[in-house]
Parts: structure tokens; C-alpha cells; sequence
């Protein structure tokens, strides 16, 4: 039975505070250009956005530190940029943001664009979305660069995030290189693509979706029984400490050592929009982790937080204050 209540949840983010979390992953800039619409393309059946305003904020890797930071944690992002004005755009953010940043984090590669995407928003609804990236794996050199500054954060860290986009910034050197030194001391957390799947060892938590976990066992099965078994797959195949299914509408699967697995229902009241809800869940994880939270705990907390940025639009993030709010 789930035992969390606000008391202790306030316990846990209070905690949370003192502690420092290092993600490492594909950062990007999310770009909003929002507007109007009221009338048909005369050379194409496109709509006519009129275009009212401009926003931006900070995508993958980097949303995840914005998660942290709203919970009132540290956080120190791990990544590669280009040498274009998207990369100042992000560096401007990250001060904004509070993270504590230094040259080094960000590693510029003049052969790659900084990862933008870029989404047209009209009446509350996304009309296109442009991505500008390069996919292709980052140099042997940038690897050492982005490595060596990884190490150097771990230090002194109470937790470790990859947020591993499919970018190319996560390899299965840097993986090697990171992961061992880091489970050593900190618990360390995955949110995994396929690509780099039997890299993400050791681990403490790792996070797939449901449609992710099915495909890394070649299943079919939907059901709780399916994603239980595919979980332990994931599990072993891993060696890891602890599977978490995120499952959308359904809420969380949380499978922990042989253990019965533990379902976490869906506390959202309306969704709106799932950008980012990934990288809320695990930001709050690892929070919670770092604080002492146990797995359960801390799966329970993420999906409260969940629950709020998917009745935001865009990449949103959730307060300590809001998550409080929705034990309520």
C-alpha cells in the first residue's frame, strides 16, 4: 500500500533543498512562437499564423535541471552546444535559472548546431514544430571534454541524472566512463533510449515508457502483467537496482529488487499538454532520492508533479509549492 503523505512529502522537499543533482544528457532550446489564426494560405491549405509574441525556454537535459530547480534543489546540467546564438540563448536561461554553471558543462562543438526546436502555437494549439540538430554521436575529443567535466560535478553530487535524448551527446563511452564512479556513491538515474540501452549499467533507477520497455523486450502486451514482465527483462538485462514504467493516463509501475510491483495511479485532473512530463518525473526522482526518499516515495512524489506540468502547455515545470498543493 502507497504511504506518502503531506507531511512527509514536505519532509522529503525540504531535504531536497540542501542537495545537488548533475544531469547529463542532450540539452536543447525549446522556442514558442505563439499567435493567431484567422484565415487559409491562398498558395497552400496551410493557416496564416499572425504571430503575437516569442518565447523560449530550456528543453531536454536542460528542462530537467529547470525541474530541479523548481523544487528548490541544485543542479548542475552536463552537454553539448553549438557555437551559434541558440547556445547563449541557453547559457542566458541557465543563469536565469539559478544552476550553477560553469564554461566547462557546456561543451561548444563548432561541427554541430545547437539542438532547437522550435513549435508554432496557435489558439492554444501546436500547429507545426522545426527541429534544428544533428543526431550523429559527438567526437572522441568532445566525449573527453564532456566526461571529464562530468567527473568533476559527480563530486560533489547527491545524485546523478542521464537524460539521454538520442541526440548523440550520451555514448556508451561516456556512460562507461561516468556510471561506474558515480553508482559507487550516488544514486544514479537513467531516462534511456534504445540506441544506448545495454550502456546504461550500473544504475539505480531506470525510466522507460511503456512503448519503450515493450520494444526492449519484443512484447506486445500492454497489460500490467506484460509490463511487469517486461520490466523484470529490463531489470536483469540491466542488473540495475529498480525498473519505473511511466504508463501516461495509467499512472506508474515501479518494479524494486523481486519485489511485488508497486502501481502508482495517475493524479492528473486534466491533460493538456505531455511536453516534458519525462523529464518532471524523473527531476523530482532523483530530488527525492537524493533527500533519502525511498523508490516508492519518491515514484509517488514524481507523479504528482507530473500530474501539474501536463495541465500546463509547453515545456512547464512544477514548484515544491504546487506539489504540496496537490496533496490536497
Amino acid at each position: 500500500m502507497l504511504t506518502l503523505d503531506k507531511k512527509r512529502a514536505e519532509e522529503i522537499l525540504t531535504r531536497a533543498r540542501a542537495c545537488r543533482i548533475v544531469i547529463v544528457g542532450d540539452v536543447m532550446l525549446d522556442e514558442f512562437i505563439w499567435g493567431d489564426v484567422t484565415r487559409i494560405s491562398p498558395e497552400a491549405p496551410v493557416p496564416v499564423v499572425n504571430i503575437q509574441r516569442e518565447s523560449t525556454r530550456l528543453g531536454g537535459a536542460a528542462n530537467v535541471l529547470a525541474n530541479v530547480t523548481a523544487l528548490g534543489a541544485q543542479a548542475t546540467v552536463i552537454g553539448v552546444v553549438g557555437n551559434d546564438s541558440a547556445a547563449e540563448k541557453l547559457r542566458g536561461a541557465l543563469r536565469q535559472n539559478g544552476s550553477v554553471q560553469t564554461d566547462e558543462t557546456l561543451v561548444c562543438d563548432d561541427q554541430r548546431p545547437t539542438t532547437t526546436k522550435t513549435r508554432i502555437i496557435a489558439q492554444q494549439q501546436m500547429i507545426v514544430r522545426a527541429d534544428r540538430e544533428h543526431r550523429g554521436q559527438v567526437s572522441g575529443q568532445i566525449e573527453a571534454q564532456v566526461i571529464r567535466a562530468a567527473k568533476d560535478a559527480i563530486e560533489n553530487a547527491e545524485a546523478l541524472v542521464i537524460s539521454d535524448y538520442d541526440k548523440g551527446v550520451v555514448t556508451a563511452r561516456i556512460l562507461s566512463e561516468i556510471l561506474p564512479l558515480a553508482h559507487r556513491r550516488i544514486p544514479v538515474l537513467v531516462d534511456p533510449k534504445i540506441r544506448n540501452f545495454d550502456a546504461y549499467r550500473p544504475a539505480t533507477l531506470v525510466t522507460p515508457n511503456h512503448h519503450e520497455a515493450l520494444r526492449l523486450t519484443n512484447s506486445e502486451e500492454d497489460s500490467d502483467e506484460g509490463l511487469h514482465a517486461a520490466a523484470q527483462k529490463i531489470r536483469a538485462r540491466l542488473a540495475c537496482d529498480a525498473v519505473l514504467v511511466t504508463r501516461g493516463d495509467r499512472g506508474m509501475m515501479l518494479v524494486e529488487g523481486d519485489r511485488d510491483p508497486v502501481f502508482v495511479e495517475t493524479v492528473a485532473r486534466e491533460v493538456f499538454d505531455v511536453t516534458g512530463a519525462g523529464d518532471t518525473v524523473i527531476a523530482t526522482l532523483a530530488a527525492a532520492m537524493a533527500a533519502g526518499a525511498s523508490m516508492t516515495e519518491a515514484a509517488v512524489l514524481a507523479n504528482h508533479a507530473a500530474g501539474i506540468v501536463v495541465g500546463k502547455l509547453g515545456t512547464a515545470t512544477a514548484s515544491a509549492a504546487e506539489i504540496l498543493g496537490s496533496f490536497e
